[in-house]
């Protein structure tokens, strides 16, 4: 497997050819008369696509003149491997789990971003500087960290409710339906969390002679009682009507039917994964020069802490996080919500992109046999 994208060759030679087709663009500032009219943005629905549009998509589309045409999809890289292998690409733009990103940019589906041309912090601090480590892909701009958490309906648990990842997979003392992702990615990591393993040795555990036997016989524990989701809009569906008692979810999208919804939900922070994504620009777009300006646009610091307004996902640069201020409806106080919070960082597990790039197509291959038994 190739490791991270700057190694890979004729990186040097495609920054110039980038640079040189946005040259003029970039000259002028934003895409005023630069030939495109519209951009495609790829996202993944519901109350988080809602946010970005608000304090992302429609800004830009002001500014630029450029229409941000909004389309949903539930993550992978199959429908971009498949628009750039045939040369008929028909998405511009499009917001990624990391691990996607990285393998992604490796392929050569995404085109290569140069940190230096993103927008530095208002203090002057360059990009490359201000982003947190780690957060930055060689085809990325932008940024948000996010967390898989579990939640529950109170209704469900008139008693003692859960409190740790244990109690996910104990169906003896909190019996009632689970919902997750239909993906290895974050069951495999909660699994062995559940068992016991603490998290900081979860990928070496991953990554041993038994472990990933040892997170499929976890999850052998309550497959019966699982209800699959795809979509980040299904989990808060899901407990809303009581199909579930439990669910793993979006942070954020737990935190919008709390807050908005009025949905009788708790997170359960113990056991989050967390993780971030960027936005990426698929190889071969006809609108090149518009979806880099977007890039930068959505890159910007003010425009990174904005999405925290609408939805608990907090900014992957450390000048945007002094600017998270207050929920955009009630008023609440958005910090303590974030999944980077300190006080929701207790037992959290930071997913391992690089792990996850050397053994996705493995892992997934697997839990697809294991889910058709």
């Amino acid at each position: 497997m190739k490791r991270h994208l700057n190694t890979r060759e004729g990186l040097a030679g495609r920054l110039r050819a980038a640079a040189g087709a946005g040259l003029l663009c970039a000259s002028v500032g934003l895409l005023a008369g630069c030939g495109s009219d519209s951009l495609t943005v790829v996202s993944w629905g519901g109350s988080y696509a809602e946010a970005c549009r608000r304090a992302q998509f429609d800004p830009f589309a002001a500014e630029s003149g450029v229409e941000v045409l909004l389309e949903s999809y539930n993550g992978g890289l199959a429908q971009i491997r498949a628009q750039v292998d045939t040369g008929s690409v028909h998405w511009d733009v499009v917001d990624l789990e990391f691990a996607d990103l990285a393998r992604g940019c490796d392929e050569g589906l995404f085109e290569l971003v140069d940190i230096d041309q993103l927008p530095p912090a208002p203090d002057g601090t360059p990009a490359r500087d201000d982003f947190f480590e780690g957060t930055v892909s060689a085809c990325g701009g932008g940024g948000l960290y996010y967390s898989t958490v579990f939640a529950y309906n109170d209704e469900s648990f008139p008693g003692e409710p859960p409190s740790r990842i244990g109690d996910f997979f104990d169906l003896e003392e909190f019996p009632g339906r689970r919902g997750m992702r239909r993906s290895a990615l974050v069951n495999l990591e909660m699994a062995l969390m559940a068992d016991g393993v603490p998290p900081e040795e979860v990928y070496a555990t991953l990554s041993g002679p038994d472990g990933v036997d040892r997170a499929f016989r976890k999850l052998d524990t309550i497959k019966d009682e699982v209800v699959w989701w795809d979509a980040g809009a299904q989990p808060p569906q899901m407990l809303a009507d009581r199909e579930v008692a439990m669910s793993t979810a979006y942070n954020g999208r737990i935190f919008t039917a709390q807050t908005v919804d009025r949905q009788p939900f708790t997170i359960v922070w113990d056991g989050q994964v967390l993780d971030y994504g960027q936005f990426a620009i698929v190889a071969g777009t006809p609108n090149l020069e518009a979806a880099m300006d977007f890039l930068k646009f959505a890159s910007r610091v003010e425009n990174m802490a904005a999405v925290g307004r609408y939805i608990a996902y907090s900014p992957t640069r450390r000048s945007a996080m002094d600017l998270i201020s207050t929920h955009f409806e009630s008023g609440i106080d958005m910090r303590p919500h974030m999944p980077n919070a300190p006080e929701n960082l207790g037992r959290a597990l930071q997913s391992d992109w690089q792990w996850w790039t050397d053994h996705a197509e493995e892992m997934n291959e697997r839990f697809s046999a294991w889910l058709a038994r």
